[in-house]
């Protein structure tokens, strides 16, 4: 079977590498693409298995590749300098080729990439020697799967440093303040972290920091993402240090600008993240609808995609309602919400707990409530220090810099506390049905 090419090169490398292709046996370029639209329309059409890229191809960008891998097109990409060969594994692309490399070369970076559809299976390749097939075919059978490329750009392992979503239901239940004080009582705990507003409806973050709207933040990291050349240095760069030990990518300054925030760059960027820091805590918007279902066009940008990657990569979640009878009836809704976007069970906290909207023992109140009646259980609970945590958003300083007693900050850095030592929760994978009668259940497939 042989195996369908696309080209997208600069006209000075296109020609000698088509006339290398013309010498291998398995390989039938089906279309030279003239630009990356039309290399992005013929592997939605599906006409070719791999795709050989140029690094200097005019518009390259990541959304693009994450189009053409999605619509099941392999890419090959093609290189003159180092330059060119580093920003094609910052796209994360695994195979690359010199422009001047051999006709063999060639060949072995298509055969890495052309597997068969399920895992390898070695008795279907014995079998196929056996019956007299292809020995081309059960080579491959036989061969396991090649490696994908580590996508920081920079051929190391990915880091283990942890992400933890702060998010919650519509009706700001303060998300914002949660994640910049946690953030904060990680760092004077020794960790170094990141705090990533990642917001698309209502970033805060930098607010409540007292930073700057033109500090370039998330929207900046993204489009570096987007053209190749985010690499720890520049998301160091990006991110600058508030505190010792504490970094701080703002949000978007605009909510118009939320089309900047692609889903592949954020998971690009949350990867590098836990190669920068011990800890990344991400500030996400409330919304969990997968809008691409609602658009006509599923090639457009989707605005929650940013919370939904952040929440799909998190190691740790942290869901936060508001301690008032909406608040609550929200985040029960929102609980089930959220295990139908990620299929995880929370950490739960309710946040502004106070006895004249929860009446008398209001913390025992809404546990025993939200047990009995929605079997939620309540992880922890913060009370409602109005007047620390406004004397801490005047100021644009945290807690325990304007209000070191601060109940509210106690119950923060409790929850800082175990999350420090709890280990990466990697059960997280694992499927998990809420029901309102029993609550999160986790459930194995075997």
């Amino acid at each position: 079977m042989k195996s369908r090419i696309l080209t997208a090169l600069e006209p000075e490398q296109e020609s000698s590498l088509v006339a290398r292709l013309g010498g291998l046996r398995d390989v039938d370029l089906v279309r030279r693409c003239p630009d990356l639209a039309d290399l992005v329309a013929a592997s939605a059409a599906g006409l070719a298995d791999v795709a050989i890229v140029s690094a200097s191809l005019r518009g390259l960008d990541r959304d693009a590749l994450a189009q053409v891998r999605a619509d099941g097109v392999q890419i090959v990409g093609l290189s003159v300098t180092e330059h060119d060969e580093r920003r094609l594994r910052q796209f994360g692309i695994a195979q690359i080729v010199a422009a001047d490399c051999t006709t063999e070369e060639l060949d072995r970076a298509l055969r890495a990439h052309v597997r068969p559809a399920v895992p390898a299976d070695p008795e279907a390749g014995w079998a196929a020697l056996e019956a007299g097939l292809d020995p081309r075919e059960a080579e491959l059978a036989l061969t396991p799967p090649a490696d994908v490329a580590d996508d920081n750009g920079e051929g190391v392992n990915v880091g283990s440093g942890r992400i933890v979503a702060i998010w919650g239901p519509t009706g700001s239940p303060g998300r914002t303040t949660i994640a910049t004080n946690l953030a904060a009582e990680l760092t004077l705990q020794g960790h170094t972290v990141l705090l990533i507003d990642a917001d698309t409806y209502a970033a805060s973050v930098g607010q409540h920091l007292g930073l700057l709207d033109e500090a370039p933040g998330i929207a900046a990291a993204a489009r570096a993402a987007e053209l190749g050349t985010l690499d720890l240095p520049v998301l160091a760069r990006l991110a600058p240090t508030v505190d010792p030990g504490f970094r701080v990518l703002t949000g978007l300054p605009s909510a118009a600008r939320w089309p900047e925030v692609r889903a592949d760059s954020l998971s690009h960027t949350l990867t590098l993240a836990r190669s920068l820091v011990d800890i990344t805590v991400i500030d996400c918007g409330f919304c969990l609808e997968d809008d691409e279902d609602l658009s006509y066009d599923t090639r457009a940008p989707r605005r929650n995609a940013a919370t939904l990657t952040a929440l799909t990569a998190a190691d740790d979640i942290i869901a936060v309602g508001s301690g008032d009878p909406v608040g609550l009836q929200r985040l029960v809704r929102a609980l089930a919400d959220l295990e139908a976007a990620v299929g995880t069970a929370p950490t739960v906290i309710v946040n502004r707990v106070r006895s004249s909207v929860a009446g008398m023992s209001p913390e025992r109140a809404i546990a025993e409530t939200l047990e009995r009646f929605a079997s939620v259980r309540v992880d922890h609970i913060v009370p409602d220090d109005r007047a620390a945590l406004d004397r801490s958003l005047l100021a644009g300083r945290l807690l325990h810099d304007v209000a070191p007693k601060s109940p509210a900050r106690n119950r923060i850095r409790t929850i800082a506390n175990e999350l420090a030592k709890a280990p990466v929760n990697e059960a997280l994978s694992a499927p998990v049905r809420f029901d309102l009668r029993r609550g999160f259940r986790r459930w194995s497939t075997a």
